[in-house]
């Protein structure tokens, strides 16, 4: 739910956080740069984890932090977004499409001194569907056998093809562990990254060290802080007093300037997969009526909103899909602002004076949003009441658990979630069999009806108004100058410390 949400959400949830990936034009080290043995690095980000266990805790922190830095997987996802090599060097696929070879490194080993071999790779996605207690798990439901041919040769077999499978395998639910290593896994990690955990001082801090066993290439910083703020101002500040060295997540755009001006600073700006996302509750009786949710959304004035609330930084999207996704269509005049029409929709509706409770993480972006959200809809003739819950604990247990909520502003961030969100079992609540037909039918094809049915779904969803779509985040991001290999776009859940380095 993560600014920003997960599939349980992708949410930037867990979020304020921008999952970070490597998919940057300029990223990489620097040319001659070589692992400093006492360097070290401090990133500010917004949302801790309030645990480290992604199986069992739902939120986009906990990935932000550990996937591709303490955790690999089979696969991962390149700088264009797409599917590379991780753990398995290659991979082959059966003429049906259903059963998957992989060729596995010989020379990876945990943190705690284990080697891996396909019997864990075995035992990883076994363990999704038998340990696993998140939503995410259903995307190993697809899988009829993962048999272990070799210690460095794993072949799984679905039960169909499945598109979707060997992506969600780039998330944290192919995450790879130890048969040995998963006792503690709340507060003690153990993975094959490149990273492995130092210290976790809980409301401050998480310390990565080099994991000077690792069988790729060596990251340049021995050490990385993960350092936590709730305040936009005191993140800001620390940058400029050289507590920290990055601001992952940056939380008040408005303030940009201080550091645009600086030359001691760089400024990135790109695009991610976090849709800041207007929830509505839809098992409440006031959102199972379509022309209340429609009016909602044309209540909304998207372009005024962004700019009051996110200095205009961001895009207006108007669906579940970012640009950076093959079956990306701009959908924002299905739902086009117009107050009067929202108005007479309301009150022919009956819902007029009506009052909705909306909860809102304590995260920057959804604190300043919902000022805004909670004044349009006011202006249409709803009553509108802001309850603010603590993030991550309150809110993920409130809305996303419970769904005890009528609408809530959360980002999410893990990439292709529409199916994730909108479903009967998710926090949204929402069940339209039309759209699970149209990804069944997107999962199953091949890749150009995959993209014809996920553009159906897409507009499905968005005049059926599910929810509304406030807008997509940037990835904002500011550090020294000297800090390279930072990512222009934030495409996956991933902040891949691993790239970065100094000149």
């Amino acid at each position: 739910m993560k600014s920003y949400s997960t599939r349980a959400m992708a949410l930037i949830a867990s979020a304020g956080l921008l999952a970070v990936a490597a998919c940057s034009a300029g990223s990489g080290t620097s040319s001659g740069s070589s692992p400093g043995a006492d360097q070290s690095l401090s990133i500010g980000l917004v949302a801790e984890p309030a645990s480290l266990d992604f199986t069992t805790t739902d939120g986009a922190a906990i990935p932000q932090a550990l996937l591709g830095n303490v955790y690999n997987g089979l696969v991962k996802q390149d700088d264009s977004g797409k599917i590379g090599p991780d753990l398995a060097k290659s991979w082959t696929v059966s003429p049906d499409r259903k059963t998957y070879t992989f060729e596995l490194v010989d020379n990876a080993k945990f943190t705690n001194g284990a080697a891996f071999t396909a019997a864990d790779a075995v035992f990883s996605i076994n363990r999704v569907k038998t340990a696993w207690t998140t939503s995410l798990k259903a995307a190993m439901d697809v899988v009829a056998e993962a048999k272990a041919v070799s210690p460095t040769q794993l072949q799984v077999t679905l039960t169909k093809p499945s598109n979707g499978w060997l992506f969600r395998m780039t998330t944290r639910v192919g995450a790879m562990f130890s048969q040995t290593g998963v006792d503690k896994l709340a507060t003690e990690p153990v993975g094959t990254g490149p990273y492995k955990l130092g210290t976790w001082k809980r409301g401050d801090s998480i310390v990565l060290q080099r994991n000077d066993a690792y069988w790729g290439s060596k990251p340049f910083f021995n050490q990385v802080t993960l350092k936590y703020f709730k305040d936009p101002t005191a993140l800001n500040n620390a940058l400029l007093t050289g507590t920290i060295n990055v601001v992952g997540t940056v939380q008040a755009p408005e303030a940009l300037s201080q550091f645009t001006n600086n030359d001691k600073y760089q400024v990135i700006e790109g695009t991610t997969n976090g849709e800041v996302v207007l929830s509505f509750n839809n098992s409440r009786p006031v959102f199972k009526d379509v022309a209340v949710r429609q009016a909602i959304r044309q209540a909304i004035d998207h372009k005024a909103l962004l700019d009051t609330c996110f200095a205009g930084r961001g895009k207006l999207i108007g669906s579940m899909v970012p640009p950076t996704d093959p079956w990306y269509e701009d959908l924002t005049s299905v739902a086009p602002f117009d107050l009067a029409k929202a108005k007479a929709a309301l009150a022919s509706a009956g819902v007029a004076g009506t009052a909705l409770r909306l909860r809102l993480p304590t995260l920057p972006y959804a604190t300043s949003c919902g000022q805004v959200v909670k004044s349009q809809l006011e202006q249409a003739g709803l009553k509108v009441t802001i309850d603010q819950l603590e993030f991550p604990a309150a809110w993920l247990t409130s809305v996303f658990k419970n769904a005890d909520y009528d609408m809530s502003i959360i980002g999410h961030v893990e990439p292709r979630d529409l199916g994730a969100v909108f479903n009967a079992k998710y926090y949204t609540r929402y069940d339209d069999p039309t759209l699970q037909a149209l990804l069944a039918s997107a999962d199953a094809g091949d890749e150009a009806a995959q993209t014809e049915d996920m553009k159906k779904a897409a507009r499905r969803l968005s005049e059926q108004a599910a929810a509304d779509w406030l807008f997509l985040l940037p990835n904002l991001m500011v550090a020294d100058k000297n800090v390279t290999g930072l990512p222009a776009n934030a495409i996956t859940e991933s902040f891949d410390l691993s790239r970065l380095a100094r000149s």
